[in-house]
């Protein structure tokens, strides 16, 4: 009989109820399968939890990620057992146009990169205890065949001419990015080098705190704030409907940052917008992100100062706005994947932006945030991310793919895009997560791929495309 070791992570945000009808679901079938499991029978969701978890040695480690979560308590208690980790993501239940319930699968590509982060390796399955080819997959990695580490068919496509980029290096040149506060705890794709940004792209961070910053929102004068929300407000009439002061501290948000970006003559920040901003200010600040990006300032959430490097790289290289993405949910039989953040998209790149609405954040429950899907047509996914391997002198690796952006109704509160995948949208997840990819990508529609692959020759960044 094997041992299994059984760790179910979630986060009270998500729908609690649904994870732990998961986790049951998911202990009993292993059960069934023949294993004896071993591992907290509860969900493991704060610092406690973590530290009362006792796991024995066991010959198959699985990580369920039952909500989302961030990545330290995968670390605490996998990273250093015999891998690889066999990941267990969710499908996302609910109707369309609901709240994003459970966000699984962005916790299990969350949790994949800082795993491999400290030399630990990762398996994947996606979904639901009662599918067989679940049930399938189990009966072999209980018999000791784990699922392959699949990726995509590599493309090695044509180069933009060298004078271009170059071009492109001399645009970002002296860019400054602004960071707000420090990475979310557990979120390893947020985590950055300046020097290493200075040395091979010419970009200057300039950081403050959050109590910094909430100094500056606490210095914005009333009739800023008036002023703010009624532009707000005219620009998208739908936010006289979200509360008004919810929606006027996040006026006073976008004008402190905005006095910051003036001040530094930034041309992106990036900022830590949980937990602070709603537990202290009472305020979810995705809209003034938002805002800020319609004026032409990149914006990026979770103090990810890479993610803003991307987006800078690809407007750098002909892109127009972008957004930071999550891969929240696989339809492999259609071949596609759901993109998604919180609500902090630029309403230009809405479907339709006369109806860019304005709504709270979908798991906080608090103003504002934008409720609208994203516009559709060809679009590039890329990601600049760390580079754990030693032999790569850049510190720096990068990943590029493709796809449709397809019509479709807004799938999940917030902002979304239904992307047909140009490689096999299964292994194109598959290949992200056991490649250890960070959670956050790029989305662009713009077909930047041939500057991209001229700019990592350039630079010896090792770039994959799919």
């Amino acid at each position: 009989m094997s041992n299994v070791a059984l760790v179910a992570l979630a986060r009270p945000t998500f729908d609690l109820a649904c994870a732990q009808a998961n986790f049951d679901s998911a202990r009993e079938l292993l059960i069934e399968l023949g294993a004896q499991v071993v591992g907290p029978e509860h969900l493991v969701m704060t610092a406690e939890d973590v530290a009362s978890v006792v796991l024995p040695a066991s010959n198959l480690h699985i990580l369920f990620m039952a909500s989302f979560s961030d990545a330290s308590p995968a670390v605490e208690l996998l990273g250093k057992v015999a891998g690889p980790i066999l990941a267990w993501s969710m499908r996302e239940p609910g109707e369309v146009g609901d709240r994003l319930k459970l966000n699984s699968m962005c916790g299990v590509n969350l949790a994949a990169h800082a795993l491999m982060n400290v030399g630990q390796s990762v398996r994947h399955i996606h979904g639901n205890a009662d599918e067989p080819a679940v049930r399938e997959a189990l009966i072999k990695a209980l018999a000791g065949q784990l699922p392959p580490a699949t990726a995509p068919s590599e493309i090695h496509g044509e180069l933009a001419p060298a004078d271009d980029v170059q071009k492109a290096f001399d645009w970002l040149n002296g860019k400054k990015i602004g960071a707000i506060g420090e990475a979310p705890i557990g979120f390893t794709p947020c985590v950055f080098d300046g020097p290493q940004l200075k040395s091979l792209f010419g970009l200057d961070v300039r950081q403050i705190s959050i109590d910094n910053a909430f100094q500056r929102i606490t210095s914005v004068t009333e009739s800023e704030t008036e002023l703010a929300y009624a532009s707000a407000v005219q620009a998208q009439p739908s936010l006289a409907g979200v509360n008004v002061e919810q929606a006027k501290k996040v006026s006073s948000v976008e004008v402190a940052l905005d006095d910051w970006r003036d001040e530094e003559s930034l041309d992106a920040i990036a900022i830590r917008c949980w937990p602070e901003f709603p537990t202290d200010l009472g305020a979810c600040v995705c809209s003034s992100l938002g805002r800020l990006s319609d004026r032409g300032t990149v914006t990026t959430c979770e103090r990810d100062v890479l993610g803003a490097v991307t987006m800078l790289v690809c407007e750098s290289l002909g892109s127009d706005e972008n957004y930071l993405v999550d891969i929240v949910d696989l339809d492999a039989a259609k071949g596609l994947v759901r993109l998604w953040h919180c609500g902090s998209a630029a309403t230009k790149l809405a479907a339709d932006p006369t109806h860019a609405t304005q709504y709270i954040h979908c798991n906080r429950q608090l103003g504002v945030a934008g409720n609208f899907p994203l516009k559709t047509g060809p679009v590039t996914l890329f990601r600049i991310d760390r580079d754990v391997d030693p032999s790569n002198s850049t510190g720096l690796r990068m990943v590029v793919s493709r796809g449709e952006s397809i019509p479709a109704p807004n799938h999940f509160q917030g902002n979304t895009a239904t992307v047909v995948t140009q490689p096999d949208a299964a292994t194109l997840v598959n290949g992200i997560v056991t490649g250890g990819y960070p959670h956050h990508l790029v989305i662009s529609w713009i077909d930047v791929r041939p500057g991209l692959r001229r700019m990592a020759s350039m630079l010896g960044i090792p770039l994959v495309e799919w």
